[in-house]
């Protein structure tokens, strides 16, 4: 999937109400899930206690954080789009956060979004409104759907 370039803020608001080309595959890993769990101390044993997992989850295999899902959402964007003005991004906030799907170890997943807004932030951000669905390979419903604010600045 190649990268879109943007050139600056006022043909960034050009894109606006456009979806983007769907990201790569993302597979996630139980090292990922290990390393997230480790992160936020969120041990819960539906994602790291392989035994229990066998024994008691639906699943029979552990399940990514959804938690995980929503914070590869600045990495899955930074890979679709690059605006060469901008000199820092951060993430402002999100909105209508669900996770209709469990995501299984060694799962690929990929973002699909639309920019939905666009505006003047400050004397030198845009702030970025991005509508946002985590695919998951062969799964119908996504891992993960928000709306997702971030600022850009030159």
């Amino acid at each position: 999937m190649a990268q879109i370039h943007i050139s600056d803020f006022i043909e960034f608001k050009t894109i606006v109400g456009k979806e983007l080309p769907a990201g790569a595959w993302l597979t996630i890993t139980q090292e990922m899930i290990n390393d997230f769990a480790k992160a936020t101390q969120d041990f819960q044993w539906v994602h790291v206690d392989l035994e229990k997992i066998k024994k008691h989850s639906p699943f029979k295999k552990p399940i990514a954080h959804g938690f995980l899902s929503v914070s590869l959402l600045s990495k899955l964007l930074t890979e679709l789009i690059t605006v060469d003005s901008a000199t820092m991004g951060v993430n402002y906030g999100l909105n209508k956060v669900r996770f209709p799907s469990p995501v299984p170890v060694n799962s690929q997943i990929r973002l699909h979004t639309i920019i939905s807004a666009a505006e003047d932030y400050g004397d030198n951000g845009l702030k970025i409104t991005w509508n946002c669905s985590v695919e998951i390979k062969d799964v119908e419903k996504p891992a993960c759907v928000a709306e997702f604010i971030s600022l850009l600045f030159a």
